[in-house]
């Protein structure tokens, strides 16, 4: 394994982070879960990324992720949490008002079993409350020494722009940590997110490098999904489904020839060329099985020639 820091923070992360979206707390065993897990810090993965509307309920994910880094001092890892997502039905369980940052906080700490978060995500951006008040809320967490780095995830460009002007000029604790999405099929962080959150001390810990698992060769055309995949899961299949027209069949095929090429997996290629920027300091995948794992983080360490990113790219226009 190989770590990178957090941008400007002091704090390193594995490049292979492990998340709990539709994996763990949900239709994931929770013995195969913790052995995805087991095996991800055997492997020297030290990054564990949760959100308190993860699993089946909310908080679910994060009672999951207690018991299966129970093992492990809490020093040899980082843990994170976000909220934003609603997580009950009354009108501030939900967005990133003071009041629902403060609680659930709170709460994922207790359901994770930790005095602290290392980072602490607002999970998306919310018009309803100003952002100063999210700011404001986020230093006083650090503050209270209840998260170390505030991190953004899928905010606008604008906003992000925004938060870094207001932090400047009140001295308040910089945010530390963005993360998008980003993989080969969704580049749209490269145009203003990247640099801006280069440019000011922010790492990228990017979400869904792999393309919700259609950058790992599992679907092929004119075949059924295979069971268990994310296209069989009702809550995501649209949005694959909808990606899977014959160009996408297309692009798949030929990257799959290219990562033939240069001996990798398809899934490897996919992580090397995400982690070919440097101002990305985690590709976050999922695993619903231990050699998930084990391949993903063979991607570690290799790079691309100039020529074989062209070939990509050609494949991509």
């Amino acid at each position: 394994m190989q770590y990178r820091r957090l941008g400007k923070a002091g704090i390193k992360v594995s490049e292979i982070a492990l998340g709990s979206w539709l994996t763990y707390g949900t239709v994931t065993e929770q013995s195969v879960g913790e052995a995805c897990v087991h095996k991800a810090y055997e492997l020297g993965i030290n990054h564990f990324d949760c959100a308190n509307a993860y699993g089946s309920e909310p908080h679910a994910a994060e009672r999951f992720l207690k018991d299966a880094l129970a093992p492990f001092g809490r020093e040899s890892y980082v843990l994170t949490s976000k909220a934003f997502w609603p997580v009950g039905p009354t009108p501030n369980a939900q967005g990133l008002s003071r009041k629902h940052l403060i609680h659930q906080v709170d709460e994922s700490l207790r359901a994770l079993g930790t005095d602290y978060l290392d980072i602490f995500y607002c999970h998306r951006y919310d018009p309803d409350t100003e952002i100063e008040e999210v700011l404001y809320t986020l230093d006083d967490l650090v503050r209270q020494g209840k998260i170390l780095y505030p991190g953004i995830s899928e905010w606008p460009v604008s906003k992000i722009a925004q938060a870094i002007q207001i932090v400047e000029k009140r001295g308040l604790h910089r945010i530390r940590a963005s993360q998008p999405v980003y993989n080969l099929f969704n580049r749209y962080i490269e145009q203003g997110v990247l640099p801006l959150c280069e440019e000011n001390g922010m790492g990228l810990v990017v979400f869904s490098p792999l393309a919700q698992g259609l950058l790992t060769g599992k679907y092929r055309r004119g075949q059924a999904f295979p069971e268990g995949s994310r296209a069989a899961t009702p809550r995501v299949s649209g949005f694959i489904t909808r990606m899977l027209e014959d160009k996408t069949y297309d692009r798949i095929e030929a990257l799959q020839t290219v990562a033939k090429d240069v001996g990798m997996s398809l899934s490897q290629l996919a992580l090397t060329w995400v982690l070919r920027q440097p101002g990305i300091a985690s590709a976050l995948i999922g695993a619903s099985h231990p050699e998930q794992v084990a391949e993903n983080v063979q991607a570690v360490g290799k790079t691309l020639s100039p020529e074989v990113l062209e070939r990509i790219e050609s494949i991509l226009v």
